[in-house]
């Protein structure tokens, strides 16, 4: 029989990719989230996904999931939450959800926690202890899978630390750098929860994973700086108070306040396995710190798969359908976003749009685009002249003049181009085209992850232009002009 699998959380960077990766193996995946809105079904998957509604803190809510799961993952912390009660609100969450797992079939629960030792300092890590010791007090088994630092793309410590690396070239080094930790790879992480579904647990049990690799914060930062071809300078300051800390980190980067007290509690520790018991269940050779950063950058943010939890499944022999997961990364991002709602027919904005570049050109203040095209060969860039394929269609992989289309789905009216010019930086131009109450809206976002301090003077010394460009591009779409 087919297992069934709750997975409490589904929506965070974990649970998505554990859902979708179940889901491909043909499990039964229900999805619990907070607002059904929050989690998006691919086509394909429909009928392995169930997406239910709930609140962890409402115990009423929780009826709604079914009695005939096997196995259940929990994957709910309130890591940036703005509550100074989120102590008291994981416990009663944790409590809640123990109660009603409790009256299923469940036969096992996995809680993915953070390494702490047995005497967190952190409130945000003895929170996380506090919630596994719950987990653990009820009728069924739990695994509680422990884990450092986790690599990829997306993930809230490895986004952060691109933030610092590319935006500081010099940086101050609080006395927590020199900390120690272990940190493993999104891909290693999801293939211990994977598996985990097929081990017989009779009692409560503790698993601690990590890389390979035990660095300090700083010599992470430094083998990230190496990874990106940055160098990097690092000042020693005796005194920076955690509080100072994080100011220092909102200032810097995309965190914000809540997010960065708290992991900066969570690395005044040290955070290194104690022992390797899992391997005697679930032998596995984890990629090393180096290795999870250069797939993070080379599978997802070089146009191969873009933000997407498929680098950490994709295997000879996968039929993956790659274009349900393709999205525009957000975190460490300057935007410029256009929405306009228009009378025309959906299908003539459609034909529009799918028509750009080329001989047809960019519609709107289309010399600044052939001058950019000039800029872009003189540097050794590919220019202009690539063009496109064909006149009226396009398809994912397409050259679109110095774009590369990476999804095309006029179906659902999506639309993701990925800059192959030379920039400081990686770009993306995309539009999504939905009908809303009778008229057809076009959202169009140009996407700017920039490298380094250079990337963002250049961002922000062509902000005029791009006030005046895209503007005009979404108008020029959604007239027909």
């Amino acid at each position: 029989m087919m297992k069934k699998v709750l997975i409490v959380g589904a929506n965070g960077y974990v649970g998505v990719r554990l859902t979708y990766r179940l889901a491909e193996k043909g499990i039964k995946v229900i999805a619990f989230v907070r607002n059904l809105n929050r989690l998006k079904v691919p086509s394909h998957l429909q009928d392995k996904i169930e997406v239910i509604e709930g609140d962890l803190l409402q115990r009423i809510s929780l009826n709604i999931i079914p009695d005939d799961i096997d196995c259940a993952y929990y994957f709910v912390h309130s890591l940036s939450s703005k509550n100074n009660k989120f102590f008291d609100l994981e416990a009663k969450s944790a409590e809640n959800f123990v109660d009603r797992v409790s009256k299923t079939q469940c036969k096992k629960i996995v809680y993915l926690s953070g390494l702490s030792g047995k005497n967190p300092k952190s409130e945000h890590m003895k929170s996380r202890s506090q919630v596994g010791e719950i987990l653990s007090g009820g009728l069924i088994p739990v695994v509680n899978l422990q884990a450092g630092i986790i690599i990829g793309s997306g993930s809230a410590s490895f986004e952060l630390m691109r933030d610092l690396v590319e935006k500081l070239p010099v940086m101050i080094a609080p006395r927590w750098i020199n900390s120690k930790c272990q940190p493993i790879g999104i891909s290693d992480v999801l293939y211990y929860l994977d598996e985990l579904i097929s081990v017989d647990i009779t009692k409560n049990t503790i698993f601690e994973i990590g890389g390979p690799d035990k660095l300090s914060y700083k010599e992470m930062m430094k083998i990230f700086s190496e990874v990106r071809g940055l160098k990097r300078w690092f000042i020693s300051v005796p005194v920076l108070t955690p509080r100072l800390s994080s100011l220092w980190l909102v200032l810097v980067t995309s965190s914000n306040l809540y997010l960065a007290k708290r992991l900066i509690e969570s690395l005044r520790s040290d955070a290194i396995c104690s022992n390797n018991d899992i391997e005697k269940m679930i032998p596995h050779k984890c990629l090393s710190y180096k290795e999870t950063i250069g797939r993070a950058f080379d599978k997802i943010e070089q146009n191969h798969i873009l933000s997407s939890w498929k680098d950490a499944v994709n295997k000879p022999g996968d039929n993956l359908l790659v274009d349900s997961y393709i999205q525009v990364p957000e975190f460490g991002c300057l935007n410029n976003i256009q929405i306009r709602n228009y009378t025309n027919a959906k299908e003539k904005i459609l034909s529009k749009l799918w028509a750009i570049g080329g001989n047809n050109g960019w519609y709107y203040m289309n010399w600044a685009w052939r001058i950019r095209g000039v800029i872009d060969k003189l540097v050794g860039g590919v220019g202009l002249r690539r063009g496109r394929r064909s006149p009226k269609d396009l398809e994912a992989g397409d050259a679109l003049d110095f774009w590369r289309v990476v999804k095309s789905n006029k179906e659902t009216g999506e639309l993701i181009l990925y800059a192959e010019m030379k920039l400081p930086g990686e770009a993306w131009l995309s539009w999504d085209i939905k009908e809303i109450e009778g008229k057809v809206q076009i959202k169009q976002i140009a996407t700017f992850r920039p490298k380094g301090l250079f990337g963002r003077i250049y961002w922000y010394s062509l902000w005029p232009v791009h006030l005046f460009i895209f503007k005009g591009l979404c108008n020029k779409i959604g007239r027909g002009d």
